[in-house]
């Protein structure tokens, strides 16, 4: 079974990066949206991302113009746009499709390995969450809804537990 790690993703510059690179660490992935009414909580994965790097924690963000063309910005806007609002220092990749035929490859695995309500694999809209332990296995897929803090107790114990 391919693990979250094995794949590799677009950086904001266009250029290839292998998730083997985040190996061994427990992960937290979500496409994010800059016009979104859940935006601010970039607020929230920023303030997780600081608490738990040192333990081997990281967020990875994926904008995604799929929902509503919230995410209508170039790689530099939406970079400006992090950083200047929310001082966003977690690794913002280049914007993606989450959903249809063109979707990331992440996104297909993501959505396979945790579906949603009833069995849904697609996703619904911006700031959809995937838990992902430090095997590169998907833990759990958290709605838009849910709030980053909420998830912490979850991100906790997936650092606490013997490598």
């Amino acid at each position: 079974m391919t693990a979250v790690t094995d794949l590799s993703v677009k950086a904001a510059d266009g250029s290839n990066v292998d998730l083997s690179a985040y190996a061994g660490q427990v992960l937290l992935i979500v496409n994010t949206a800059s016009k979104c009414g859940f935006t601010p909580q970039y607020e929230g994965l920023e303030a997780l991302h600081r608490k738990y790097a040192d333990r081997g924690f990281e967020v990875l963000g994926f904008p995604c113009n799929q929902f509503g063309s919230q995410e209508p910005g170039d790689a530099a806007e939406i970079a400006n746009f992090c950083s200047l609002t929310y001082d966003v220092t977690f690794p913002v990749f280049a914007k993606i499709d989450v959903n249809g035929s063109d979707a990331d490859p992440l996104f297909q695995k993501l959505r396979s390995d945790a579906p949603g309500l009833l069995g849904s694999t697609g996703i619904k809209w911006n700031f959809t969450k995937f838990l992902v332990d430090r095997s590169g296995k998907t833990i759990a897929r958290y709605a838009p809804t849910t709030k980053p803090g909420d998830i912490e107790a979850d991100i906790e114990k997936l650092l606490s537990a013997p490598r």
